[in-house]
């Protein structure tokens, strides 16, 4: 996370925006020596939550046979 000051960030804010854009890395914008404002990526959120770990999360076993333990409830 990159921190800067208000002045550098007035001189120098449209070139921050693309390097945030490529990177997606926050920038603290302080103001004489206190955080005042956060800049982060625009991030477009999902249509659906469905599908949106797809790729992410997966399983290394078979979850859908029984197990071969016997429960309290199975008696």
């Amino acid at each position: 996370m990159q921190t800067i000051k208000a002045s550098v960030f007035k001189a120098t804010c449209l070139a921050l925006l693309d390097q945030i854009n490529q990177t997606g890395e926050e920038i603290i914008i302080t103001k004489n020596g206190k955080p005042v404002s956060r800049l982060v990526p625009f991030r477009t959120p999902p249509k659906s939550l469905f599908g949106l770990h797809r790729g992410v999360v997966s399983s290394t076993s078979e979850i859908v046979s029984p197990l071969d333990v016997v429960w309290d409830a199975d008696k």
